[in-house]
């Protein structure tokens, strides 16, 4: 399991990329993050601290 990024809800602030200890996160080209689920260890940091809720187990 990984988690994925609800690019509607997703504002950008970076704060999942910063917090991940594998950094399987990277913004895409409209600004939005998204995980790379195959480096995903599925350890909830992002979803920890975003502010909209965005990161989700999938």
């Amino acid at each position: 399991m990984a988690y994925l990024i609800d690019k509607e809800l997703c504002i950008g602030c970076a704060a999942c990329e910063s917090e991940c200890p594998v950094s399987c996160i990277s913004a895409d080209d409209d600004g939005k993050y998204i995980i790379n689920a195959e480096e995903c260890i599925d350890c909830g940091a992002c979803s920890g601290v975003c502010p909209v809720d965005a990161p989700n187990p999938q």
